[in-house]
């Protein structure tokens, strides 16, 4: 994770209180029996999926092309219209 693509700085959404982020916490420990070490890696992998599905989006759109889920979106805003 580069210091470059998170701030420090950037609030949390006040839809989620501390009290999401504990119970985030406790399911995501549990779904890895306990085990902390395994929790943070597994954490980490998806963090890194996630920014190389970002990364991916972002030069698509760099280069015009828009997602299939947002043509999809758009396209029935249009045929609901």
């Amino acid at each position: 994770m580069s210091a470059t693509k998170m701030s420090a700085t950037t609030p949390a959404s006040p839809a989620f209180d501390s009290n999401h982020y504990e119970q985030a916490c406790d399911q995501a420990i549990a779904m890895c029996d306990g085990n902390l070490r395994s929790t943070i890696k597994a954490l980490i992998m998806a963090n890194e999926y996630l920014e190389a599905e970002l990364e991916e989006l972002q030069a698509a759109i760099s280069a015009g092309c828009i997602p299939e889920s947002s043509r999809n979106r758009m396209r029935s805003k249009s045929s609901a219209a």
